[in-house]
């Protein structure tokens, strides 16, 4: 029975792996970089990736310290 339980979680990954599946991305047109034009790109979250890299150490430092004292 834990073998049919391995085998369908399996198939579920790939699954899921092969219907987020994205076609490739649309040529560099000649001469330029494909960007927004001042040669970064145009993706928002750019603004705050120190701010969330920041913040994802201290949420693990205080998970990790939170189950330290509590030794689960």
């Amino acid at each position: 029975m834990k073998n049919i339980i391995k085998f369908v979680n399996l198939i579920f990954v790939f699954t899921i792996i092969f219907v987020n599946a994205q076609l490739p991305s649309q040529p560099v047109p000649p001469g330029g970089q494909g960007t927004t034009g001042t040669g970064s790109q145009s993706v928002p979250v750019d603004m705050y990736i120190y701010v969330l890299g920041i913040l994802a150490i201290l949420i693990i430092a205080y998970f990790a310290k939170k189950y330290k004292t509590q030794k689960i």
